[in-house]
Order: C-alpha cells, then sequence, then structure tokens
C-alpha cells in the first residue's frame, strides 16, 4: 500500500510506505486532513482529524500487558518478541500501540533468583532494571522502530505487588530513568502504598500518590500516558482525570476469573458519566486466545472460555469505551483470536471520538442491552445473552428514544441487515452477543 495524507499542518510527515505519521506540532488545535490510500486494487480515502493540545488519549488506549500471561517471567526477549507479533499479525494496522512491562522488570529484594537480585538503584538513585532486562533503553528503541509504543509498571509504594524494587521516596528520579529510557505509558499500582497510608482512608490519602505523580508526569518535555491501578478506591472515577490521570481501574483484578466479566462490565458501566476523551473507566485487560493459568505460572494454555463469548467480551469492552489491552500469548495468535481482536468496525465504535461508555438496559436476569451513543448521531448497540441456551433479545426504539425507520448492520459480520421500524430483534447464542449498529434512514 502507499499512503498520502492531504492537508497534513506543518511539523508532521507521514511515511508511504506505512502510514505512520510523525512529528511536532508548534500550535494547539484541531487539523482536518485526508488521508489517500492506494495499492493495486485501487483507492479509498477518509477524513482524518489530529487534535493537539494538553490533553492526552483522547480515545481509548489499545495495545497489549504482560501480566495476566507471562506475570513474574517476563523477560526483553518476551517483550520484543511481542512487539514483532502486533506489527507480523497486523495489530498495530487496527490501531493496537502499546507494548508493556507489567510487573517484575526491577530488582526483587530478597531473591533467591540471581537474575532478579541485583543492586535496586545506581549511585545517583536511579532505579535498575533486573538481568533479565539488560538494556532498557535499547528495548524501547526497538518498539519505537516498530512504529509502536513502550509502556512501564511501578508502585507509589516502597515495593511492587510482587515484591520488587518501586518508586517510593524515589518519584522525580525514577521518572527521570523512564524518560531516559525512553517509556510513553505508566501503569501506577497501588500495591505496598496502603503500609504507608495505613488506616488513612480519606479522599486526600487516596489521591495523594497520585496527585504527585501526575503533577510530575505532566511537567515532562514528553507525553506519557498515566494510568491509575488502584482498584476504585475512594471512587476514583470521580477525581482521575483531576490528577492528570488518563485512565483508573474501577475495581479489582478480573484476574483469571473470566466468568466474572459481565459483572465487571455492568459495574463498570454505573460510572458511565465519568468517562470522556482523556478520562476512561478500566475494567481491566482482554484475555482470550492462549492466556495465563494461576496455578501454571509462565506455562500460557488455550482458554476455556467459548467463542461466543469472547465476542461477548471484546463487544463490552468496545461499547464501555474501555481501554483495549490485551494480555494474552502474542506469540500463539491464531485467525479466531485476531478476528476477535480486529474487526475494524467494532474497534471503531471504542474509538469513537464522542468517547462515550453504554449505557445498560436489562431486560431479565440473563439478557440485556448496552448501548453507545457515537459521535456521527447513530448508536452502536450490543444485545447481549448471558443464559446458556440461545434467547431472543429485543431493541425497543422507545427505550432507546428512537422512532421511525432505522437502518441495522451487524458490526461482527460487517453486513446490513435492513431497514426496521419501531423494533429489532436477534436470536442470541448462548453466552453471546449481536452488535449493531443503529443509524436514521
Amino acid at each position: 500500500m502507499k499512503y498520502e495524507v492531504l492537508n497534513l499542518p506543518a511539523g508532521l510527515k507521514c511515511d508511504p510506505a506505512t502510514g505512520q505519521i510523525s512529528g511536532i506540532l508548534d500550535n494547539p488545535g484541531v487539523y482536518l486532513t485526508t488521508l489517500h490510500v492506494t495499492n493495486r486494487i485501487g483507492t479509498a480515502k477518509r477524513e482524518f482529524k489530529i487534535v493537539c493540545g494538553d490533553k492526552l488519549a483522547l480515545t481509548p488506549h489499545m495495545g497489549w500487558n504482560s501480566w495476566y500471561v507471562w506475570e513474574n517471567h517476563v523477560t526483553d526477549k518476551i517483550m520484543r518478541d511481542a512487539a514483532d507479533a502486533m506489527v507480523s499479525t497486523g495489530m498495530i494496522d487496527h490501531g493496537y500501540m502499546y507494548i508493556n512491562i507489567d510487573d517484575c522488570w526491577a530488582s526483587k529484594p530478597g531473591s533467591k533468583d540471581s537474575t532478579l537480585l541485583v543492586d535496586p538503584r545506581d549511585g545517583n538513585g536511579k532505579i535498575n532494571s533486573n538481568k533479565r532486562f539488560p538494556d532498557m533503553k535499547a528495548l524501547t528503541a526497538y518498539i519505537h522502530s516498530k512504529g509502536l509504543k513502550a509502556g512501564i509498571y511501578s508502585s507509589p509504594g516502597p515495593l511492587t505487588c510482587a515484591g520488587h524494587t518501586a518508586s517510593y521516596g524515589h518519584e522525580e528520579s525514577d521518572i527521570d530513568r523512564f524518560t531516559e529510557w525512553g517509556y510513553d505509558f505508566l501503569k501506577y499500582d497501588w500495591c505496598s502504598y496502603g503500609q504507608i497510608a495505613g488506616k488513612d482512608k480519606s479522599l486526600e490519602a487516596f489521591q495523594k500518590p497520585y496527585r504527585q505523580m501526575g503533577k510530575i508526569l505532566k511537567s515532562l518535555d514528553r507525553d506519557v500516558v498515566f494510568n491509575l491501578c488502584q482498584y476504585g478506591m475512594g471512587d476514583v472515577w470521580k477525581w482521575g482525570g483531576e490528577v492528570d490521570g488518563h485512565s483508573w481501574r474501577t475495581s479489582g483484578d478480573l484476574g483469571f476469573e473470566l466468568n466474572r466479566i459481565y459483572e465487571v462490565a455492568i459495574r463498570n458501566c454505573g460510572f458511565r458519566q465519568y468517562s470522556k476523551p482523556g478520562e476512561w473507566n478500566d475494567p481491566d485487560y482482554i484475555q482470550i486466545g492462549w492466556i495465563g493459568n494461576a496455578s501454571k505460572q509462565g506455562i500460557p494454555e488455550l482458554t476455556p472460555m467459548p467463542a461466543a463469548m469472547q465476542y461477548s467480551y471484546m463487544s463490552m469492552w468496545s461499547l464501555m469505551a474501555a481501554p483495549l489491552i490485551y494480555s494474552g500469548d502474542m506469540s500463539k495468535l491464531d485467525e479466531f483470536t485476531l478476528n476477535v481482536l480486529c474487526n475494524p468496525e467494532v474497534i471503531e465504535v471504542n474509538q469513537d471520538p464522542l468517547g462515550e461508555c453504554g449505557l445498560v438496559i436489562k431486560q431479565d436476569t440473563e439478557r440485556f442491552l448496552m448501548v453507545k451513543n457515537l459521535a456521527d448521531g447513530s448508536k452502536a448497540v450490543g444485545l447481549f445473552n448471558r443464559g446458556k441456551t440461545k434467547a431472543e433479545v429485543v431493541i425497543d426504539w422507545t427505550k432507546l428514544q428512537l422512532s421511525g425507520k432505522q437502518s441495522i448492520r451487524d458490526l461482527w459480520r460487517q453486513k446490513e441487515l435492513g431497514v426496521f421500524n419501531q423494533k429489532f430483534s436477534a436470536q442470541v447464542p448462548a453466552n453471546g452477543v449481536v452488535m449493531v449498529k443503529i443509524s436514521k434512514r
């Protein structure tokens, strides 16, 4: 393919071979461009908006995180292989961007594993990586060379959740180190900070370490997306943006209890009013394909989740405008898993610039709708069936404040279903979804 961007503002350039836009804009503003793509089949074009300002993450971040599949077995090679796979499988072409290390890259005090036991900091107080990550700067350079961005993990406490060196008392020097290495994303996990906060459960105590880190990150001459991982304490969705966060977990770890995805999603939708560009409610990661196992750490296995439920998983996260961070084995991405992760029409719902989280409309204990308003005036709707058998799920126009004839498009099948009046119904498989877009005829 050959790419060209018309009306590209001064300071930016487009790589004609990859379509990647890079550079620096001197002036904030909204720039309207047109993207042209040509190959031997023909030419396609689409309007493309570039927004420059102080707010980052105007659409939910997309990428991969090492934790659920590799936990404390993560290495430099695993991270590089994940970057390679994100490009070779085409995930990069669908918007997946971040390659994020989770816990276990730093020194682990008291460890019997010689690869983990190194000097926690150098002579200047800057944090060191363990021997599994011999050259962090080279690792991020490799990730960047693929057209991707790199993410790292720490805690405001003295130790991370897995007992590795963290940032308490060294916040400034750690950020100096992360920027020296070239990281673009920080996940900041509460972990041992609970020992520092003690019995203080005040809002100020919950905010303090994140406000401190948010201020440091905002002062940088570098864009770093800030992910608050503190499990919804203190109603973080109400103030996460005020401390310069870009996303925040709304509950505890999803972990390996993937039968909870419906409960987690419905709870997350309860905070939908706080979802907006640059400020995202995070219900945790996508785990499909080859994933981790709590009893077999570092040995991925194929998910037991039924295929229909995997479509439901991706549909809910897209309708919620949740960050789409995959946490499975990137070396074992099969055709089905990529089909679930990379449907462009489903991802477009997630990345819709309006930034709205879907509204849940329950029909009974097993059937519900998730309705998301889109920037073009249409609606994306998921018809969900949590039951063990196929069931009919109905969209009633009055429930959606619609009237008259509406065009319905099946987003998973990328197929027009026709024009409907007053209602639409579908037979939804057990633990499954039918996801549609409703547009005024």
